[in-house]
């Protein structure tokens, strides 16, 4: 006689959540690409917290000067509301992601107007998110020109300056950028090809 162990109540807690959080998985979606989804949103996450640390709250992440070191070009925005609303922008263009996973990736939300509840075209989500992949391959090269001493043209300059620990810290929050451009690609690929091969099906039933 075998005893029925239940589901630890935790578990439904944080499913919960999470599904609050990028709304209901699509019909077809697999766990790893919701996962990817996840590890999308969290590429962006540590080079937000590194820039508001630093350049907001000053925390010494890097060498400060008065004026802008040689080669960094013109300082075009300034202040705490650029660098706040750069991080709040990067991770909602990152959040996106899950619009290739979920429901409302597949279906309009019925809360807005004039459009809710229609089916998303599957090519008016793989265009903007296949070019944004292709975009975001700046980061990797962007990255090994930093660390050759480089700017993003090629020359012997940078514009940030860091040293010792600092440069830990610098690749352990930008580094994960490296990954926003394939992870978003993989995701765009199997969202394309999902929609074109079930082309009825937009969500899954509720459970």
């Amino acid at each position: 006689m075998s005893a029925h162990v239940a589901p630890a109540p935790g578990r439904h807690t944080v499913h919960r959540a999470l599904a609050r959080l990028h709304g209901r998985t699509a019909a077809g979606v697999p766990r790893w690409a919701v996962w990817a989804a996840y590890a999308t949103t969290l590429t962006v996450l540590p080079s937000c917290v590194w820039r508001i640390a630093a350049i907001t709250f000053h925390v010494p992440l890097l060498e400060r000067s008065a004026e802008p070191v040689p080669g960094h070009g013109a300082v075009v925005f300034n202040g705490l509301w650029y660098v706040v609303a750069l991080s709040v922008v990067s991770e909602a263009l990152a959040y996106l992601a899950f619009g290739l996973v979920g429901e409302w990736g597949e279906t309009v939300p019925r809360w807005i107007p004039g459009l809710g509840g229609r089916r998303v075209p599957v090519l008016a989500a793989v265009i903007p998110a296949g070019l944004g992949a292709v975009a975001l391959l700046l980061f990797p090269y962007a990255l090994v020109m930093s660390g050759l001493g480089r700017m993003i043209d090629g020359s012997h300059r940078t514009g940030l300056v860091v040293h010792g620990w600092q440069s830990v810290v610098f690749v352990v929050a930008y580094g994960p950028l490296v990954a926003w451009g394939p992870l978003l690609g993989l995701l765009t690929v199997h969202y394309y090809r999902r929609r074109r091969r079930a082309p009825g099906v937009t969500c899954e039933p509720a459970s």
